[in-house]
Parts: C-alpha cells; structure tokens; sequence
C-alpha cells in the first residue's frame, strides 16, 4: 500500500527559498518512487536544482531539517541507489553539460549527460568513454561515476576508476572541492581540516595492516563494487586525490559530483564477431585461459538457459535456432582493432585458435555487421527477454557477482543447483567471463510471504557460495541496498570498520543516501521492496529500467515514458487499497502531465529492450475519454475531409492577414473559454494555409503519390512546397508518378487515431484502403508521401486495413532509390542543418535522409541534441511550452552551426523547428530541388 505522508512545511518553505523547481505533488513523488531496482522508496519532497549553487543550498536546508538526501540521475540503478524517503534531487536535467577536450582525447561533463551523449560527441574524434555498460543509451556520468561502471570490454583497466581524471565535488557541508586544480590538496587542508587528517590516518592505518592490504589488493583484482573503493588509499598519497577515488564508487554517500573530466580511450572500428558454442559450461569455462592469450576484446559467456531464450528472438541467426540445446554453454567473442591491418592478423590467427578449443559446431569469424548485430542483440537482450516475459505481478531481479577466472565453471554450476533448488525457472547467467564477471536473473513477487522467505534463503545461500569461492557479491552494480548488511562478511571487522569510519568522517550527520552501500541491520535488504499489480499489457511488462528516457519530449516538463506506466501502477495500486482520494488527484494529475502532453511520437519504443510504445497506451486512454460528441463530429469530418482541411488553410491564412497581436489574441480568449487543451494556440510564425492537392493521372506510372493534407492546412516556405518540388525532382529523373482520384479527401488517419477517434479513424480506413489498392492496382505499384509522419501512418493503417501487399514509401527514400541516380549535378547549398524526425528514426530511413541532404549540400549537420520536436500534429499548437522544451537543446545547437538552409522531411516538424530556431525550416526535397535548378 502507497502512503504519501504530508511534506512537513518548514521543508517546503525552505527548498522553495532556495530552488526554483520543488515537487510535492502526488505525481511528482510517486513517479520518482521507481528505478530499475526492486525497491521502491516515495520520496518527501522532489526538487531539481538549476545549478551547484542551487543545489548546496538544498544541501543545507536539508541539512537544517535532518531530512537526508539522495540525488538521482538516470534511475537504471539495479541495487537501490537512487530510492529515497527524504529529498530527492533530480541531477539529470540541469547537469548535461559536455566539453570535449584536447581533439577527444579528454572530455569534461556535467553528471546528468548520458554516456550515448558524451560518446557521440567524441565518436567525431574516433576516442569513447572506457566505462561502457550496456544501459548507456540512459545511465548518466553521475551514476557511471557513483557505481565505477565498467562493461563489456573496459574491465578494470580503463573502468571509471582507472580513466576518471578529475572532478568537482560537492561535500555535504557545502564545501566545494575541485580536483583538477595544482594545489586541490592544500585547498581541501585549509577548508576540511578534519576530513583531510583523517583521510591520512585512515590511509597509514590500513597500509600498516598486512591482513588488510592482502585483502583489498585481492578483491580489486577483479571487478568490485561492493563498498568503499579502499584501493584509494594504496594507490593514491595526497588526501585529495584518496577522496577523489573514493567517491568513485561510493552511491552518492559521500558527495555531490558536479562536474567530471575523463581520458578517453580510441574507438577499435575494425572487428570481427563469433558465436562459439561448447558442449556444457566446463568446455566453455576452461577455453578462458586460451581466448584470453589470443586478444580478444570482449569473451561473454551464455549458459544454456540463455541459449533456449536467446533461440525464441526472431532475430536469432539460423546457427543459433537450429541448435538442440542440452547442457550447451557459449561464448560471444570479439576482436577490436584500430585499423584493417591489425585486424587481419587477429583474423588469420583464429583458426588455429579455434581449433584447440573443445567446440560443440564449427565457428567463423565473421566482419559481417548485421551479424554482429544479430549476435549482440540476443546477448544485451537476454536481461528484457526474460523481463519483459515474467509473469504479471513479479519483480525482475538483476544480480551480479565476479570471482577469478578459474573459479567461474564452478560458481555457474553451484548457482544452477540454486535455481533448481528454489525453482527460479528461465534464471539465465551470461556476462563478461574474461573478468569472470556473470550475471544472473530472477523472478520474485514480494507481496506472497512464502515468497519473500524463499528469496532470502536464496540469498544467504548464494552470499556464501561466492564469498566461499573468492569472489565478490558485486562487480558493477554497485552495493546499493541489496548488498550493504553483507559488506562485513566480504571485507572483515577491520576494513568494515574503516568503511564506517570514512562514511562518519565526509558525512559526520549521515545526510546523503541513507541505508545504502553500508547498512547493520542484517535484514534491510528485504526492506522497501517492490510490489508490482497488474495494470494493463503495456504496463505490465515494463521493467522500469528508464531507457526510454532520454529520448521522450516530454522528459523536461511533465512526464517520461516510465513515469507514465509507474503512475498507472500507482493508481492501480491506490484503487485496491481503497484510497478514492489518492486516486482522484493522481488521474487530475495524470490527464495533463501524462496524456495530453505525450507526443505520441513512439520514440520510446526504439529504446525500449521490451518494445513498448507508450503512445499506444496514450492514445487508449485519449480515446477512453473521448465523449459521444466529438467522435461523432470527428466522424463526419473523416468523411468530408477535403472541405476540413481547405477550411483549416482558410482560417491560418486569415490569421496571417490579421494583425499578429490580434489573431493570438483571439486563440487566447477562446482556450480560455473552452480549455487549453482543445484550442490550438497561435503563433506569428506559422504560414499562411496552403492549396488543395493536386489529382494527377498516368496511364504507365512508377508509383502512385500520396501527398499529405498538411500541405493544405499549412503553406510552405518560399513559393512552391514539398509536392510541387517532388514531381519536378521525378520529372528529371524521367520518374511518372500518379495519384489518387480523390488524394483531396484522403488522409493517412494520423489525426484521429493520435486522439483516440477510433470511428472516424474507421471511417477514413476503409475510404484510403479502398482507393489506394484501385490506384496501386492492388499493390503493384508503391505508394509514395511526402511527410514522415504520414508515411508512418499509413503504413499503419493499411496494416490495420489488412492491406499488406502495399509498399509505402517515404518520398525521400524514393528520391534516394529511384531519383537520384538519374539526377543531373547539383550547384550544392554551402551547408545544411537537418532535423531527422521520429518517424523518419521508427522506419528506419535517416541514412537515405543523409544522402539525399549530402545531393544538395556541401556540408551537412546533424544536431547531436535533436530528438523528436514534439509538435507532434496538433500537438505542439495545443502545448507550445511542450515543443519549447524538447527543442531547446537542439535548437541553441542549430543557432551555434549558423547554417544556410535548414530542412526536415515532416511539414508539421519543420514548423516546430523553425518555431524553435527562428530559421526557416523546408523539406528536403525542396532543398535538393533549389539545388539542381541552379546548375
């Protein structure tokens, strides 16, 4: 049951003296409640400050409170460490700042900056972070540094520890630490006098202890994240440079990390893959020492259950489902090399390697990349694959442990026997077994007692088997919750003791993260655990992991994709403890933050490890809330279209004649009057309305044109729009085109089904699936659009329509497949800032984008921040304040690359970048149309 007790009001007032951002609503709290951990802690108050200075204030109100603090960033934490019941400090969305440094061979960032984003601002310089964990589409620096996250290939030679340079640190009394400076040391002497000399006799005392030096050298010898990082004080003198690392690795309970400085490491394009399959875990274990010695980059290991779970992903390459998996364990290898030289040595010398090896089948080598994509895919999704399919009402527990090398065929087979015993079925291992590095995952429910029980004698079993074998009870995800009452038993009285003693010296009151990484209560780990009803199928197989995150529009104003499904799991869960109240305000909470501002874009879905669209769910629950009348009166309007779409260019255009102060004044008065989420808004910068489409006849035609009614509602810029731009392209090219008889009443259905109308979307259904398989001669043409959204939509309502043999096209893959070629010369636009779209990214057409953009421009840009606009249709005139803040981080890039001519190739978009810009944004069809005019 949910209990959200009252944010005490001294804690209220005083965050709001000193924070612009303060969440205390339901909403607010409960959505922050989850993480990708098993437990789940509501948060008193949220707040997300604008910068440090903001952010130590908080410090110190808190701190007045005696309320702690936990800061979280991108919540893929797996063992509780950004869960907290007191101050919740959201340091993502106001610390993402990067600088590369020195040509990439450095770069500074603000902890809130996911590792994607820092590594595709160096990819341009060939160098990448050396942390490379597998959630790194959405963990940040912050978490990366707070873990010691290391990887697939990093190891523990260029993990964070080993490449973290410097940093700025924010200690819990307000002092400001920054250790890149020359005399950090003395600064840290003068301004923590206690903290300085007591790092310094922490550091004598355990170098004087034999027993303890044996001890830490040992477990940091192979990947460890389980308490304070004490290597620290054996490889490091100064005071500051042993804080420095411990933070590394410390979950946020000892300091703030504002800003970082990494060395980076060279990306190794050059790499060949291979799958190689043994007969049970002992040949695959015992082939370690002999993959090791011959180079390769990354050895990861896949037990039989991960073979059988692996074999049911459609995707799985033909050698993996034909396989009859009995005791079967493989390994997934892979050279890196920096150039093709380097490569070819490694690749003549596989042979022979491989044939030393006990092997099942036969294994290649392959530089094949969609096999390599193939390969790796089944091996990063085996976690969701068995996630995403648990059954409703279980929590999926991701644990991880490493022991050396020659220990690991032992430990897997004990772990089996575990999984047998306690009849956790499908728990899969695999992980990094050249670091004798495994993970292992489990389904639970927590709500059954007899469940909790057989979860906690799993665990003290587990505990003992690899402490027993030498190893470590967590090698990269961090100590968190889960592990903290077993940090004792893994290190001993003596360095347990000393942990304690730097956890009270930084953080002498206990402010920062709580109960995490170091814990006496021998039973916290089973405490705040998380419960999980069953909501609805798109909720239910989300397994809270945030990756969707960084790329939801929303993600900076209301909601997130995860925050959506979290708070269908919370109001589900209010409703069967019976709390009407907490349901009402959660649902007048929700409709805002979660339905009305979603873009419905289905950007989610492509970072999503289970696939799940939220905007499927959205627009279900827009059309739940549709009344009788609208869908009637959006009903009729599927039937005259032509006349509503002529009517909404009429009305913009009368608009644009109309005094600008005026015309947004009367869109004002009317969303006042009737809602702001039903009155689109107006705004100077949107066009005159366009002209009704053209009806074009062919008797031979190549492909039949659909243009979109955008162009009729929305005019273009310049004298003639997309369509006008796109028949003189295929006219050159010699490429006939013919259209609809009655293109001016047809629709791709975008509009209804975004609302949820689902009877004018029927209606419209059947009227385009109707005419497009007359005018395709029941599929014998393709059909062509010209905006990406609408290409989207339509391929999803002939689908919907049981039309299947049709082929959409996007008009600008068409011009890249059928047009270009044919094209003469064109005189190049000096440069070109392109906003690639969320359709265009869902259908997979951006590399066609990009050659097109490079057959009209010399030099094409790509905004390393663009992400879907979030106009979204409608969506962006309903909810401007919604493409402000998906655009801003994009749009200050565009304004910095000073380009001449911007593009895109979604009309709608194309308004929402140059609302956000200020630059004329075109499709870019028109562009490379301009281009081969001129020559």
């Amino acid at each position: 049951m949910t209990t959200l007790r009252p944010v005490p009001d001294a804690l209220r007032a005083g965050l709001e003296a000193v924070c612009g951002s303060v969440g205390t609503r339901a909403s607010d709290r409960l959505a922050a409640s989850h993480d990708a951990s098993h437990y789940l802690l509501t948060p008193s108050v949220v707040v997300t400050p604008a910068d440090v200075h903001e952010l130590a204030a908080v410090l110190a109100v808190a701190r007045a409170d005696g309320t702690p603090v936990t800061f979280r960033s991108g919540g893929t934490s797996l063992s509780g460490q950004a869960g907290s019941d007191g101050v919740l400090v959201d340091t993502r969305r106001n610390f993402r700042s990067i600088e590369v440094l020195d040509d990439g061979a450095r770069v500074r960032t603000g902890p809130g900056a996911t590792v994607r984003a820092v590594n595709t601002r160096l990819a341009r310089h060939g160098r990448k972070l050396g942390p490379d964990p597998a959630s790194e589409i959405a963990c940040t620096i912050g978490g990366v540094i707070a873990n010691n996250s290391s990887g697939m290939a990093c190891g523990i030679a260029a993990n964070t520890y080993r490449t973290l340079e410097s940093c700025v640190l924010v200690l819990p009394s307000g002092t400001v630490v920054d250790t890149s400076r020359a005399d950090a040391d003395d600064r840290l002497r003068a301004a923590e006098p206690e903290i300085h000399a007591g790092l310094l006799r922490l550091r004598d005392r355990i170098r004087s202890d034999e027993r303890s030096v044996q001890t830490i050298r040992e477990l940091f010898a192979i990947k460890n994240t389980m308490g304070y990082g004490l290597n620290s004080f054996l490889d490091h003198d100064r005071a500051v440079d042993v804080l420095e690392h411990l933070v590394i690795g410390s979950e946020g309970t000892l300091a703030f990390v504002a800003e970082a400085t990494f060395r980076t490491v060279p990306v190794l394009a050059h790499v060949a893959t291979a799958l190689l399959v043994f007969e049970d875990l002992a040949g695959a274990t015992s082939s370690l020492p002999t993959l090791v010695a011959a180079g390769f980059a990354t050895i990861e290991l896949l037990d039989a259950t991960s073979l059988r779970v692996g074999q049911r992903d459609p995707s799985a390459p033909s050698s993996l489902r034909d396989l009859g998996v009995v005791d079967h364990a493989a390994l997934l290898v892979e050279y890196q090399e920096q150039d093709a030289d380097g490569l070819a040595v490694r690749l003549a010398q596989a042979p022979e390697v491989f044939g030393a090896l006990p092997l099942a089948e036969d294994a290649e080598m392959s530089t094949d990349p969609a096999q390599r994509a193939q390969l790796w895919h089944i091996r990063k999704g085996l976690y969701t694959a068995v996630a995403g399919s648990r059954p409703s009402g279980t929590t999926a527990l991701l644990e991880d442990i490493a022991v050396p090398v020659e220990r690991l065929y032992a430990t897997c087979s004990a772990l089996i026997d575990l999984f047998d015993r306690y009849d956790y079925q499908d728990s899969v291992i695999f992980g990094h077994a050249k670091d004798g590095n495994v993970h292992f995952m489990i389904n639970e429910r927590f709500d059954l007692p007899e469940r909790l029980e057989r979860y906690e004698a799993f665990t003290e079993e587990m505990v003992a088997l690899v402490l027993g074998q030498g190893g470590t009870l967590k090698a990269e995800h961090g100590t968190g919750r889960i592990m903290a009452p077993f940090v004792r038993r893994q290190y001993g009285d003596e360095l347990h003791d000393v942990m304690w003693a730097i956890k009270r010296l930084v953080d002498p009151l206990g402010q920062l993260n709580p109960g995490v990484l170091l814990n006496d209560d021998p039973a916290s780990h089973t405490q705040h655990l998380k419960t999980t009803p069953t909501v609805e199928a798109e909720v239910d197989r989300c397994v809270e992991c945030g990756y969707c995150e960084p790329v939801c529009p929303s993600k900076d104003i209301t909601t997130t994709p995860r925050e959506r499904i979290v708070l269908r799991r919370e109001i589900a869960r209010a409703r069967e403890s019976g709390d009407d109240a907490l349901v009402a305000q959660l649902e007048r909470e929700y409709d805002h933050d979660a339905v009305q501002t979603c873009a419905v874009d289905g950007m989610c879905q492509t970072a999503c490890p289970v696939l799940i669209n939220t905007g499927d769910l959205v627009r279900r629950l827009r059309g739940e809330a549709v009344g009788a009348p609208a869908q009637a009166a959006w009903k009729v309007a599927a039937g005259r279209w032509g006349p509503v779409t002529l009517l909404g260019g009429a009305a913009l255009s009368a608009a644009k004649v109309a005094p600008s102060a005026l015309a947004a004044g009367a869109t004002t008065v009317l969303r006042s009057v009737a809602g702001t989420d039903t009155v689109p808004a107006y705004s100077a910068e949107l066009p005159s309305g366009g002209s009704r489409r053209r009806v074009i006849t062919a008797d031979a035609p190549t492909a039949v044109y659909f243009s979109s009614c955008t162009t009729t509602m929305f005019g273009p810029v310049g004298e003639d729009g997309v369509s006008e731009s796109f028949l003189r392209l295929c006219e050159r090219a010699g490429v006939t085109l013919r259209t609809p008889d009655d293109i001016p009443s047809l629709c791709c259905g975008t509009p209804w089904k975004s609302k949820g109308l689902s009877e004018g979307y029927a209606v419209m259904r059947e009227r385009v699936a109707a005419s497009l398989r007359r005018a395709t001669d029941d599929g014998a043409l393709p059909v062509v659009c010209d905006a990406s959204s609408c290409t989207e939509g339509l391929e999803i309502l002939l689908e919907s329509a049981g039309s299947l043999g049709i082929r959409v096209i996007d008009a600008v893959a068409f011009v890249d497949e059928f047009v270009l070629p044919a094209l003469p010369a064109a005189t190049k636009t000096p440069s070109l800032t392109v906003h690639p779209t969320c359709s265009s990214t869902r259908l997979g057409m951006n590399p066609a984008l990009m050659r097109v953009a490079a057959a009209a421009a010399d030099d094409v840009v790509v905004p390393d921040d663009w992400g879907c606009c979030a106009f979204a249709g409608d969506r962006g005139m309903l909810h401007p304040e919604l493409t402000a803040s998906a655009t801003s981080a994009e749009a200050a890039e565009v304004r910095r690359a000073s380009s001449t001519d911007h593009a895109s190739l979604n009309r709608t978009c194309e308004l929402g970048m140059t609302r956000a810009t200020g630059a004329p944004y075109r499709h870019v069809v028109q562009v490379l149309d301009e281009a081969t005019r001129r020559s």
